[in-house]
């Protein structure tokens, strides 16, 4: 069986609940290998598991069942039917279901078809089992990783004086293709000069030129995990300012990621980073949370914020991602993502963090 399975039915149990019943795209990835768009994953008590698809994603999920072990149902009658046999076959009383990611329509119509069973919460259970990474799971996102950190080494040669953000931005993403990414983990940020003191601006027609500042946010995909990192380079010359700004970035980076460590409460990391650039006045510019957990979601579980209640533990993968950004004059974000491992941190990314001056 599969051990992600192991420890959902162990879950069941632990909350004395009849079954599970599982929709959301990346908790079935977690459970069956890889993420449909529509479908059902339901798993008793006494170990039995199900992935209920239609006809678009049979013979997918049967690939995918010799290593999940999970019973492939094609539904002939629609989803709610073939789930109500289900549970009338193996005596279901009580139903655990993503209370927080499930539609209200769904849950209605649920509700509705699966009369005389009680619905449990699981909150953020299975997040919480998806943030404590298996070795199989860090070895998928370092290949992700190795993916995407290839293609932008390739891209830096491309990266010149009259190239648009648009264009630099749709050659990143077909390096990252060819190189292996079974997709996007999210649209790729590339800005140029003022534009890279928008955190998240999207790359429009603006043209690169000499002594700007090139931003690069980009991540790919290996099996349904992502990678994550950003890097800042100058494009010909870098003035002073520039490369003092950059820098103090760094520094804090350097600060925030020796912060992190398990049993560290997630805002005592942000508060070592946020630190190193309060000291310089820089601080009312960094506009975001340190970082964020990463694996079958771009940001998924825990926060690394001011307000942040969350504490991070063995498994955890998260970013590490301080930045300033000045309006209409530059902005600065040096990106890394960090895995907690039971040997200690490890920094799963590997492109140099030194100022790069094309």
């Amino acid at each position: 069986m599969n051990i992600n399975i192991e420890k959902c039915i162990k879950l069941l149990n632990d909350k004395s609940t009849s079954a599970m019943l599982l929709c959301n795209e990346a908790n079935m990835h977690y459970l069956c290998g890889f993420s449909p768009s529509e479908g059902y994953v339901l798993l008793t008590d006494s170990g039995k598991g199900y992935h209920i698809v239609d006809s678009r994603y049979t013979e997918t999920a049967q690939k995918n069942a010799t290593e999940s072990g999970l019973e492939v149902i094609e539904i002939n009658d629609g989803f709610i039917p073939e789930i109500k046999r289900l549970y009338e076959k193996h005596g279901v009383k009580t139903l655990a279901f993503e209370n927080q990611s499930i539609s209200l329509d769904r849950y209605l119509k649920l509700k509705e078809g699966l009369e005389g069973i009680e619905f449990v919460n699981l909150d953020n259970s299975i997040m919480l089992l998806r943030n404590r990474k298996e070795p199989y799971e860090i070895e998928f996102m370092k290949k992700a990783n190795n993916i995407a950190e290839t293609a932008f080494l390739e891209l830096l040669n491309h990266v010149k004086p009259g190239k648009s953000e648009k264009e630099l931005a749709a050659y990143f993403d077909y390096l990252m293709a060819k190189n292996g990414s079974y997709g996007l983990s999210f649209d790729t940020i590339l800005l140029t000069g003022a534009h890279t003191s928008m955190p998240h601006g999207v790359p429009g027609e603006s043209i690169v030129k000499e002594g700007d500042f090139v931003l690069f946010d980009f991540g790919a995909t290996y099996k349904g995990y992502h990678s994550d990192m950003t890097r800042t380079v100058a494009c010909g010359s870098a003035s002073d300012e520039m490369k003092w700004a950059y820098n103090l970035v760094l520094d804090a980076q350097l600060a925030g990621i020796k912060a992190l460590n398990s049993g560290v409460p997630c805002k005592d990391v942000f508060e070592a980073a946020n630190d190193v650039l309060k000291a310089e006045g820089m601080d009312k510019y960094f506009r975001h949370g340190l970082g964020h957990g990463v694996g079958l979601e771009i940001h998924e579980g825990y926060n690394s914020n001011p307000r942040s209640t969350d504490i991070y533990e063995i498994g955890n993968v998260t970013s590490v991602e301080p930045g300033i950004y000045i309006p209409d004059k530059f902005g600065i974000r040096i990106e890394d993502v960090c895995y907690l491992s039971p040997r200690g941190r490890e920094n799963l990314s590997t492109v140099t963090k030194e100022l790069i001056i094309l």
